[in-house]
């Protein structure tokens, strides 16, 4: 049985904590006066608090208690927020993710900067002080000014300390606010033989006299209200205390006098959560499981050998006469077809996760250049593979602070070009076949070409006057140490951005598209196979070896006569409802050294709106392929993307189609171009 580590549990909860927080902070920035998001961002800040403080990280818990004072009193209306203060919390977070990965660094010198920074963001409004009054000070100021009397009624679910909640704790935090009377509800008490140790069956009752207003009782509750029965009425209010006799001694935070429950009173429905909601919540919850990635991992290997068995079976029930064991390879088949799409399902996750990292660093970069910029999604919905997710965050940060820094220009420059002031820049996904398109659009002054051309002439990658293709321009871009910034930056200038997007897709088979108007801006557009795990397969034979096609990139399959393919010798282009598609001879290229088949065959394959033809010697038939990594020895093949295990123990290529569409386009333009 594996034991959770309860420090990893809360790293992993605060992370999550970090993103809503960060999300709603953005989210702000629309509008200064949202007071759903106001209280959205003080809500995380409270419960990133006390899980700290639960959890002992006390530095994490102390610092972010000014963070969350700021924002208490930009909730109460005590001071406005302002672009100035979300990007100081914002600052203040990245902090906070440090004491959460180094709780005892000593990164005390870098928390003072930070608060004095939230400070001056704060304090000049009002003249406040971000700084919140001692706790314990709360206790001693119910003498003075306007006094109410709340009577509590609550308890929390039975799992409450199961999951980390301190039921002292909250009644410590009511203690802060004044004069306290408290006791316990014993009436679901069951009996002794009946009780669980795990479970909490104690509810309390509670007379507080506070000169706080009612927010403050429910800021006690807030990371615990969704899942607790509460019931808060106001009972008397009055210019001083009332006139009630001290007890003789004043109870410790753990003394609690029992006392008989009082006469059952149905709660108002605005204070109090009903039973049948918060089980239906609890069922909610329980729909949800949290795996790690790595049991994800595993579990997809082992589906991957389960596959290569089961087309071992296939193979064997194929060429045997037993009619029960072809019945049974067959349902083999079938059940591990189903686990393998059922897992990929699993892997899958919606490219918003990805995406809306994004917005934080285009708010950084539009703060560092001077530039305004609008970032827009579409097609967040779009689901891939989580491995492929993880490995395309660099490419896209690279990407889109060079839509920043070199593409968009300053407010200025844009209202002199006639255009809007500020830039927009657009992320967008979308799925086609077994791919995702996802694209990276500005709108600001387009790749110069020109200057593209003389920075390669005089870095050597071309030969002056050289022609080239427009693409094969604009590709130069990605080679190491090019750049056209004028001088280096935080952001560019060193050369090394690009050529990580491109050695990062390549690794993930997958290719880049440019396109670029001067003056009205670049689109860059990365194909990326879905999955880099199980796909479905085109098993052919060229000569006497087998290989694979993504099924997924397949349109169709022709027949190839021996005298269609004498008449095309030279040419390389077949007609296709009236359209010349180029293709390429496998045999040729593979060097297989044989003569042809009689009836070969012609698969068209596509990747976009490109469209290349393959001959091949025999088309055997699908193949569920589990792809394998090529050894460090043929990384540098580019006709192959990996390799995987046939049934009968032999390895079968799988084909690079981007690769082979591109050699076909490039032979068309070369026929064409000779005339």
């Amino acid at each position: 049985m594996t034991t959770l580590d309860p420090i990893q549990v809360f790293r992993t909860e605060a992370a999550e904590l970090f993103e809503q927080i960060e999300a709603g902070l953005l989210d702000l920035l629309h509008n200064l006066s949202n007071q759903d998001q106001i209280d959205a961002v003080f809500r995380g800040l409270h419960t990133l608090k006390g899980s700290g403080a639960m959890f002992g990280f006390d530095a994490l818990a102390a610092f972010t208690h000014h963070c969350e004072t700021a924002f208490d009193r930009v909730r109460k209306g005590e001071v406005p927020a302002t672009d100035e203060l979300v990007a100081c919390v914002l600052e203040a977070q990245d902090h906070m993710k440090v004491l959460v990965d180094q709780p005892h660094g000593g990164h005390e010198e870098a928390g003072d900067r930070l608060l004095a920074k939230l400070q001056a963001a704060v304090g000049g409004h009002g003249g406040g002080t971000v700084v919140a009054p001692p706790l314990a000070a709360a206790a001693s100021s119910v003498a003075a000014g306007h006094l109410a009397t709340f009577r509590l009624r609550f308890r929390l679910p039975a799992n409450a300390m199961a999951n980390g909640t301190n039921p002292l704790g909250l009644l410590d935090e009511l203690r802060e606010l004044g004069d306290c009377r408290v006791t316990a509800d014993l009436s679901t008490v069951p009996a002794l033989d009946a009780i669980v140790p795990s479970e909490l069956h104690v509810g309390w009752n509670v007379t507080l006299t506070t000169d706080r207003p009612r927010s403050a009782i429910d800021d006690v509750f807030i990371f615990v209200m969704d899942d607790m029965e509460l019931t808060i009425e106001e009972a008397a209010a009055a210019a001083a205390l009332p006139s009630v006799p001290e007890p003789a001694a004043a109870p410790s935070p753990a003394a609690i006098t029992p006392t008989a429950a009082p006469p059952a009173q149905p709660p108002h429905p605005d204070q109090a959560h009903p039973a049948g909601a918060s089980d239906a919540r609890h069922a909610k919850a329980a729909e949800n499981l949290r795996v790690p990635a790595e049991r994800l991992d595993e579990l997809m290997d082992r589906v991957g050998e389960l596959v290569i068995a089961q087309s071992r079976l296939s193979q064997l029930a194929s060429s045997s006469a037993d009619i029960q064991l072809r019945s049974v390879s067959e349902d083999v088949e079938r059940l591990s077809g189903e686990l393998r799409d059922t897992m990929m399902v699993l892997r899958m996750v919606p490219v918003t996760q990805l995406f809306s990292r994004f917005r934080r660093l285009v708010h950084d970069l539009a703060r560092e250049t001077g530039k305004m910029i609008e970032l827009e999604f579409e097609g967040e919905s779009t689901e891939v593979d989580k491995t492929v997710m993880e490995r395309l965050a660099d490419p896209l940060v690279h990407l889109v602070r060079n839509s920043v820094d070199h593409g968009l220009e300053l407010p200025d420059e844009r209202a002199a070009a006639g255009k809007e002031r500020a830039g927009r820049v657009l992320l967008s996904a979308r799925q086609s076949g077994g791919e995702v398109i996802i694209t990276i659009k500005d709108d600001g002054r387009g790749i110069d070409r020109d200057r593209v051309r003389a920075k390669a002439e005089a870095s050597g990658l071309i030969q002056p006057g050289q022609q080239l293709m427009d693409q094969e321009l604009l590709q130069l871009i990605f080679q190491p140490g090019f750049s056209t910034a004028a001088q280096v930056t935080n952001l560019s200038g060193r050369g090394v951005g690009m050529d990580v997007v491109k050695k990062t897709v390549e690794a993930l088979r997958g290719v880049i598209d440019i396109r670029s108007e001067a003056g009205k801006g670049s689109e860059v557009s990365l194909r990326i196979p879905l999955t880099l795990a199980i796909i479905d397969g085109l098993l052919v034979r060229v000569g006497t070896g087998r290989y694979v096609i993504p099924l997924s990139a397949v349109e169709e399959c022709l027949e190839l006569s021996l005298e269609d393919d004498l008449r095309s010798r030279g040419r390389s282009f077949i007609s296709l409802r009236d359209s010349l598609v180029p293709f390429l001879r496998l045999r040729d290229l593979f060097r297989t050294g044989t003569s042809p088949d009689p009836f070969q065959k012609v698969v068209v394959i596509s990747t976009g709106d490109e469209r290349v033809g393959l001959v091949v010697d025999q088309i055997i038939g699908d193949h569920q392929t589990v792809i394998k990594s090529m050894s460090k020895l043929h990384h540098d093949v580019a006709t192959f993307s990996g390799a995987t295990i046939l049934g009968d123990g032999s390895v079968a290529l799988i084909l690079d189609v981007a690769h082979l569409v591109s050699a076909g386009q490039q032979q068309e333009a070369q026929l064409r171009a000779a005339g």
